[in-house]
């Protein structure tokens, strides 16, 4: 990988991280194409069914792109989609040489437009910056490759590990650039999830305030349909975006909740509760790729201990609240340390007064860059 190569590929990832969480169900992808050293074309995918970014590169580029080289994050797609095949797009363009940052893990291409671009006589090259540009598409190599979404867990806790007081009080644990820096995760997912406890007992919004973006479906673990349905996330304006997974198989008793537009998911029932591995395997047939857990401590200990969650983020707030608090999991059968579950860090930094951990497991195929 020559110099020139890997600056011209970290603009075409500084481009496609413009679209991460935008994109869904298709990748976030960066292009950028280069004629005789001057860069003539950038692009990004910006939206889904909108052009791809190889397009809208080759687009500025205009007659340029002939014999131009291209620097794409991801494989050119080879396949019709909602738009035409981008490899054929560069083919068409007369460009010299591609050079992708990974291969397409979807079966649908897979090395298929790398073969398309061969044929024509145009040199390929991958793996430039592998690691940092299957890092910005986790959600997608996770769903297209398992059919499951990819989990992040959210919280904020205090500095001795609390997420909320003896009384359940947690509003706010963290401070305003934490919780702004909470809303644009929630603009990047597809869903959001929380329990029926959390319902009940805070009313949430589930949407996105502090920040532009799109609001997220939501979701809500209610094994025996308790939700109230005076809450918010079912209100008129709402409960069309609002998904509620239970073991409750009685139609007549999900019309409660269908009839004010909300979608009733029945699930498999585990120990007494939503099956979380039949919910995940049903939510990433509809297409969700990425969701956001916010769920009290029940709820992420169940899903932890189903080596659900993909990506953990901890907001630590400089207060002590003391050991009548609730912890982040509800853990069973975990007496001894090396029993621990156990993580590795990735990026630590500052949020205002507060600081943030990302960690993954330690196991993770999709750990840091």
């Amino acid at each position: 990988m020559s110099e020139q190569d890997q600056r011209h590929m970290k603009r075409a990832l500084a481009l496609a991280r413009k679209g991460v969480g935008k994109t869904s169900p298709n990748p976030a992808v960066g292009c950028v194409v280069v004629k005789d050293g001057r860069v003539v074309g950038e692009g990004w995918h910006q939206k889904a069914g909108l052009p791809h970014a190889e397009v809208n590169a080759l687009s500025m580029a205009g007659s340029e792109a002939q014999g131009a080289d291209v620097f794409v994050t991801l494989e050119p797609c080879s396949h019709t989609g909602r738009t035409p095949p981008c490899a054929k797009a560069l083919i068409a363009a007369g460009v010299r040489r591609v050079v992708a940052g990974m291969v397409d893990p979807n079966p649908q291409v897979a090395g298929k437009g790398f073969a398309l671009l061969r044929k024509a006589g145009i040199i390929v090259e991958h793996g430039v910056m592998e690691a940092e540009c299957r890092a910005i598409n986790r959600p997608f190599i996770k769903h297209v490759t398992t059919g499951l979404p990819y989990v992040t867990y959210k919280c904020a806790m205090t500095l001795d590990g609390n997420i909320a007081t003896v009384t359940g009080e947690s509003q706010w644990i963290s401070c305003l650039d934490s919780r702004r820096y909470t809303h644009r995760l929630r603009a990047a997912h597809d869903a959001i999830m929380v329990g029926v406890d959390t319902i009940i007992a805070d009313n949430p919004h589930l949407t996105v305030r502090h920040v532009k973006g799109r609001s997220p479906l939501r979701i809500i673990l209610d094994t025996r349909l308790r939700t109230p349905e005076s809450v918010t996330v079912l209100s008129e304006s709402m409960a069309h975006g609002t998904i509620i997974a239970t073991t409750e198989s009685n139609p007549r008793v999900h019309l409660r909740y269908t009839q004010q537009g909300a979608t009733v998911i029945v699930c498999d029932e585990y120990d007494g509760r939503v099956s979380m591995v039949d919910l995940l395997q049903k939510l990433g047939k509809r297409g969700i790729q990425s969701i956001l857990l916010e769920g009290g401590s029940r709820l992420a200990g169940e899903m932890l201990q189903n080596n659900a969650i993909d990506e953990f983020i901890f907001f630590l707030a400089p207060k002590i609240i003391g050991s009548d608090g609730f912890a982040p999991f509800t853990l069973r059968g975990i007496t001894s340390m090396d029993q621990a579950i156990k993580l590795q860090f990735g990026q630590i930094a500052h949020s205002g007064q507060d600081i943030i951990v990302h960690a993954w497991p330690a196991e993770a195929a999709c750990s840091p860059a």
